[in-house]
């Protein structure tokens, strides 16, 4: 397992200096064509992207793929853009309640996802060159494919580390507890008779028309044998021995659309004309948000707070709102909440990145997916809690909001945690983990 510290010293650093001229040469007089090829909301999407703008920066090519509704976001950075999918399909799927659900919502992004899988492979297929490289992301099974029929060599990019599997320190998952034996036990019981069953028959009789065997245990499958990018540091989620290898870990990627623009002036004005707000946000793909908005500015009203809502979806907020609180479409992250006194959100990886990196306390309502697990590690560093779904009232919002407000042990945690992510060097630590990979050996295991 490949980690990022500090240079070693005697002759491990001279070797170690060596080996960065060689990799400079690299760079000088060899290009790759990455396919970086993602699936999922804006918070899986711009990670991916931020990699790719890194890695053009450096000389190489970038063909950037997802679905049609970041084409214009992808394509104002100049980058060559695929589709995998219509706007039509991805306003579907976050229509759907069951994407939001702890159990259902698997076997319903893999019925989303299925009619573009081939798509992806089809990508890589048409590009198929010694200089090629695939990145994809946890659903990148046309991308896997394709390494195995046409040995395209692929990383596959994890943003969270409730996607890798461990025995010796299972992740937060819905429906697991217990002692860690019996938590891999339901795991692999999931596995078998939930995850597996939504996937194999189709990704498997498809495998067979591609003269390639059976797969099973997809969640064991889906890290990728030439390389895994994990991009969380190790104070978030410390490595385990039985992850898969090889294996590179980074800092958090940090990256935004349009953080290099200024603030909106609607928002530059209200920021500056009282104390710091409240930010709320279901998430960028949640549609189904009413309940937890008419919470927010209720806590918002009882505790004397300004508060920013955002959201694209203006029909879940309240009919009207008070000056006091303002609804805004879409700020960068790393622009507004480090002028917030606190985030409730959602829970999803680059949400509480970015409250991290503000040095604000943070309150987690998980739905699904990673949510719950980076709850437990939010709680585990003590810049934050989490409160359930299902108990996600006013009430108890306000009861959270007061103690992560009045807490200075909190206040410390924040600020000591934030201090270790100033450099915001995720992407340029994944970059190099990428670069290694393929200097150190384009080989498919």
């Amino acid at each position: 397992m490949q980690a990022f510290t500090p240079a070693p010293q005697g002759f491990l650093r001279c070797r170690r200096t060596a080996y960065g001229v060689c990799l400079l040469l690299y760079k000088d007089f060899q290009s790759v064509h990455f396919l970086c090829s993602t699936f999922g909301s804006a918070g899986d999407v711009f990670p991916m992207l931020g990699l790719a703008l890194e890695l053009r920066k450096r000389g190489h090519q970038i063909t950037f793929a997802t679905n049609a509704h970041f084409e214009e976001t992808v394509r104002s950075y100049g980058l060559a853009f695929e589709a995998l999918g219509t706007d039509e399909q991805f306003k579907a799927s976050i229509s759907h309640p069951d994407l939001w659900h702890p159990r259902r919502s698997f076997p319903l992004i893999i019925s989303m996802l299925t009619p573009v899988f081939k798509q992806q492979y089809q990508l890589h297929a048409d590009r198929a060159s010694s200089d090629l490289i695939g990145i994809t992301n946890v659903f990148g099974f046309g991308a896997l494919n394709a390494q195995d029929k046409l040995k395209i060599p692929t990383l596959t990019l994890h943003l969270q580390p409730s996607v890798i599997w461990s025995d010796d320190a299972p992740p937060t998952l819905a429906g697991l507890f217990g002692p860690r034996w019996l938590q891999s036990l339901l795991y692999r019981i999931g596995e078998r008779c939930v995850i597996d069953p939504a996937v194999c028959p189709y990704l498997n009789a498809w495998r067979k028309e591609l003269g390639l065997s059976p797969v099973r245990a997809i969640t064991r499958w889906w890290n990728s044998r030439y390389g895994v990018l994990a991009m969380f540091p190790e104070w978030y989620a410390p490595p385990q021995k039985d992850w898969p290898r090889p294996l590179m870990q980074t800092d958090f990627p940090l990256w935004n659309h349009q953080t290099s623009d200024r603030m909106p002036e609607e928002v530059e004005r209200f920021l500056t004309a009282g104390d710091a707000p409240l930010v709320f946000t279901p998430g960028s793909a949640n549609v189904h948000g009413q309940a937890f908005f008419e919470a927010a500015v209720e806590a918002c009203r009882v505790l004397g707070r300004r508060g920013i809502l955002l959201t694209g979806f203006p029909e879940q907020l309240p009919k009207s709102l008070p000056e006091s609180i303002l609804y805004v479409k879409y700020v960068p992250l790393d622009l507004l909440l480090p002028r917030a006194a606190a985030f409730v959100h959602h829970g999803g990886i680059g949400s509480a990145s970015q409250a991290i990196l503000a040095g604000i306390p943070q309150l987690l309502m998980p739905l699904a997916h990673d949510q719950f697990d980076n709850v437990t590690r939010v709680k585990k560093l003590n810049v934050g809690d989490g409160l359930p779904a299902t108990k996600f009232t006013a009430v108890r919002l306000i009861e959270q909001l007061k103690r992560l407000l009045g807490s200075s042990e909190v206040a410390l945690a924040c600020r000591a945690t934030s201090a270790r992510m100033q450099e915001r060097k995720g992407l340029r630590q994944a970059a190099d983990a990428v670069e290694d990979r393929v200097l150190l050996g384009d080989k498919i295991p």
